[in-house]
């Protein structure tokens, strides 16, 4: 007897990890404590994972983003449904200046190194944690990485004879 299971609840998010040099871009949030964060938030229907962190990026820092590629695919199940969490890696696609006045997302944006984003209240151990993985040359895969199931399948490099 085959039985049909209900779908899960799945909640999916980014977070973006900005890069300028040395230094990571960190927004200080309104929730959450308003500590300093990596911009981040949830994906809206219909949006694709990279249009949601280049678009939370833009909302939170004031920053247009180029992404780069995927530090991390994170897919945590729990008894009433799951979350996935992508982590991007980017860097400002111009000069534009940097949030300054708060809004609903974000009171500010600022650019840190790590050793300044030890003197400032963080939200949580893994903005430095993820800070350090990044700066110091972890593994980023390429954003072919994550696809759709409507998008069409690129063809293999060819080998050279």
């Amino acid at each position: 007897m085959n039985m049909a299971r209900d779908p899960i609840d799945l909640h999916a998010f980014v977070l973006v990890v900005v890069r300028l040099g040395r230094r990571i871009l960190l927004v200080r949030e309104r929730e959450h404590g308003g500590g300093w964060y990596m911009p981040a938030g949830r994906v809206e229907p219909g949006e694709s994972l990279p249009d949601a962190a280049v678009r939370e990026t833009l909302e939170e820092a004031g920053v247009r983003v180029t992404l780069d590629g995927v530090v991390r695919v994170e897919y945590s199940p729990t008894a009433s449904g799951a979350r996935l969490r992508v982590i991007f890696t980017g860097h400002p696609t111009d000069d534009s200046p940097l949030k300054s006045v708060p809004d609903e997302h974000t009171e500010e944006a600022r650019y840190f190194t790590l050793e300044e984003m030890a003197g400032v209240s963080l939200r949580g151990g893994e903005v430095e944690t993820i800070a350090r993985y990044v700066l110091e040359g972890g593994a980023v895969h390429p954003l072919s990485l994550l696809g759709t199931e409507r998008e069409r399948w690129r063809e293999p490099p060819r080998a050279k004879p």
